[in-house]
């Protein structure tokens, strides 16, 4: 054989760059640097004026099909003068770029620059701003959907359950943990009627490194990948999760979470059932992105172990515990 199969590789920058140049008709003084790998690997694409950035995805993580409504969505938000990364089409009004990589067939689309950096630490006025611009999304995206997955209890805690017990024992503490905890998710949202909140199309990775601001505190959404069907409370807990975990300070997060809820709910008031289920669907989708690493294995194998198991189950304890301790956190 010419070349030894692969299931994994990161691909040439200067090559993307070439290719990329010759489809979208970029001048020649462009230049392509990878940013980063990942479940997909990211490009900057860069001259003295403008940014590009290029998502190249892993072999077999989504379907052409998937990846085409993604970019459905993405014009939608567009059209609706949301501020979120979208894609562009090349010089043939195409949005994918298909690359025959070592190990098998990879997508690749353009996006938009979103201008300002990632800040982990944000001030009341921006903890608003994020909260207005992600229910000015849901007010687009209600009880819209798309072709690509459901959000639901099998899908965000029992198909993860089944990719870590792939890796780990059942009789392992920390997994008899996170199944408890998924039986709890479940009976909580059966309890709720989950089916009976608002529903929509969903982000479902909203947090600072999915956000670029400026110093003005113009933010922009980008990085729709686990974009899919569910109640859209779903992303208003994982961004109060993710926001509790950054936050040392627990005063301060109070207000911030609290900036963020009032912000949010100028724009799409939040029912009292959307209220109470916060705790319980930021956990749920703390179990679904520890099955994502497992199911992913070849992308986290470096940190993919019991003590980071037992590392990031602790954060989950953490976030239980306060909520429980903390009934009012969510009512503003």
């Amino acid at each position: 054989m010419t070349h030894f199969p692969a299931t994994a590789s990161t691909l040439s920058a200067t090559a993307l760059g070439l290719l990329v140049k010759e489809q979208y008709n970029l001048s020649s003084d462009f230049t392509c640097t990878l940013f980063r790998t990942g479940i997909n690997h990211t490009y900057f694409l860069k001259n003295k004026e403008t940014t590009y950035v290029l998502r190249v995805y892993s072999c077999n993580w989504r379907s052409k099909q998937e990846i085409l409504e993604e970019i459905k969505l993405l014009e939608l938000l567009k059209s609706n003068e949301l501020s979120v990364s979208y894609a562009l089409k090349d010089k043939s009004s195409a949005y994918l770029q298909t690359i025959q990589a070592p190990e098998g067939e990879r997508y690749a689309i353009l996006f938009s620059f979103a201008e300002g950096g990632k800040v982990r630490f944000i001030d009341h006025e921006t903890s608003f701003a994020i909260g207005a611009l992600m229910s000015n999304i849901h007010n687009v995206t209600i009880d819209k959907t798309v072709a690509r997955v459901n959000y639901t209890t099998e899908t965000l805690v029992y198909k993860p359950y089944n990719f870590l017990k792939n890796y780990f024992s059942e009789d392992l503490p920390e997994l008899k943990f996170v199944k408890a905890q998924g039986e709890q998710v479940a009976s909580t949202f059966k309890n709720i009627a989950l089916d009976d909140i608002p529903k929509g199309i969903i982000h479902l990775d909203i947090w600072y490194d999915n956000m670029s601001i400026t110093d003005n505190r113009a933010i922009t959404i980008f990085d729709f990948d686990f974009c899919g069907n569910g109640s859209l409370v779903l992303d208003v807990a994982y961004f109060c999760m993710q926001l509790y975990h950054i936050e040392t300070d627990k005063e301060a997060y109070d207000l911030k979470v609290k900036e963020f809820l009032k912000g949010y709910q100028e724009q799409r008031a939040l029912t009292k059932q959307e209220l109470d289920v916060i705790p319980t669907a930021g956990k749920a989708i703390w179990l679904f992105y520890l099955g994502v690493q497992a199911q992913r294995f070849d992308w986290s194998n470096i940190f993919l172990s019991e003590n980071y198991l037992k590392m990031y189950l602790g954060r989950l304890k953490n976030w239980t515990s306060f909520c429980e301790e903390n009934p009012t956190a969510f009512i503003v």
